[in-house]
């Protein structure tokens, strides 16, 4: 990290890595491994569906949700009560991918609109900026939810390290942190 880094040029930094590592370890899936889910326990997501959930809802479209006030939902979801008041649905709910490809696509995609909003933000509104999230908690800086947002992203794709550890994959920690 170079001296004198200012807060935007972080969140694009970590961004570019997060993006970067999660790319590489999808790239480890087969199409085949997309039904594939942990056989211990109960409640887990699919292969194809965190592929789904990295690619296209764990940063990028909450990154502009903060920057854009555009969190990507129809009027009737976003009125009266709120997405604060929707609960989450069950994994066997949630939309999986159907390829590898299309997972890679999507995660481009997301990244790309990760950093457009990021670099639409005034450097001075990082801190100055707060915002409660729309499924509550407490107000915080922009900061804080962009950089949350890709904490997010993180805590999921080493949910799919994990994943492909369990399946056989000879993985290690430089396969998790990219280094």
């Amino acid at each position: 990290m170079k001296a004198g880094i200012t807060l935007k040029e972080l969140l694009v930094d970590e961004t570019e890595a997060t993006y970067a590592i999660t790319a590489r370890l999808i790239q480890q899936v087969t199409d085949h491994d997309l039904s594939w889910k942990p056989a211990t326990g109960h409640n887990w997501m699919t292969m194809g569906q965190l592929l789904m959930h990295c690619s296209s809802f764990s940063c990028g479209k909450a990154i502009q949700g903060f920057v854009r006030g555009d969190w990507g939902m129809a009027e009737e979801i976003e009125s009266e009560k709120g997405i604060a008041n929707q609960h989450v649905p069950p994994p066997s709910a949630l939309p999986t991918v159907t390829s590898v490809e299309q997972a890679l696509k999507l995660l481009a995609e997301d990244r790309n609109l990760a950093l457009t909003c990021i670099n639409e933000i005034k450097e001075s509104e990082l801190l100055t900026k707060k915002l409660t999230a729309p499924w509550g908690g407490p107000e915080r800086s922009l900061f804080q939810h962009l950089l949350q947002m890709i904490a997010h992203l993180i805590q999921h794709k080493g949910q799919l390290f994990y994943y492909l550890k369990l399946k056989g994959h000879d993985l290690n920690t430089s396969d998790l942190w990219g280094v």
